[in-house]
C-alpha cells in the first residue's frame, strides 16, 4: 500500500487518522508519517506481496524465502 492509496481509503472510508490509528492499534505518529512517505512499508520488505485484482479479488501473499544454504 502506497501512502497515496492509504489517504484515498481513509477518505473513501470517512476516517480520521486518529481513528485509522485507533482501529489500526499504531500510534498516530505512524500513520502521519507513513502518509507523509515518512516510513517505509515494512509489509513489503517482510516478504509481502500485494496481488492485484483478477476475477476473484485482490489479495496478499508472502513472497518464498530462498533455502538457507543459499542465504
Amino acid at each position: 500500500m502506497t501512502p497515496a492509496q492509504c489517504r484515498a481509503a481513509r477518505a473513501l472510508l470517512d476516517l480520521t487518522q486518529p481513528a485509522l490509528a485507533d482501529a489500526a492499534q499504531l500510534g498516530l505518529s505512524t500513520i502521519v508519517d507513513f502518509e507523509r512517505s515518512r516510513r517505509a512499508v515494512s509489509a513489503e520488505a517482510a516478504g509481502a506481496i500485494f496481488v492485484a485484482e483478477n476475477g476473484e479479488g485482490p489479495g496478499l501473499r508472502l513472497r518464498k524465502l530462498a533455502p538457507l544454504a543459499s542465504r
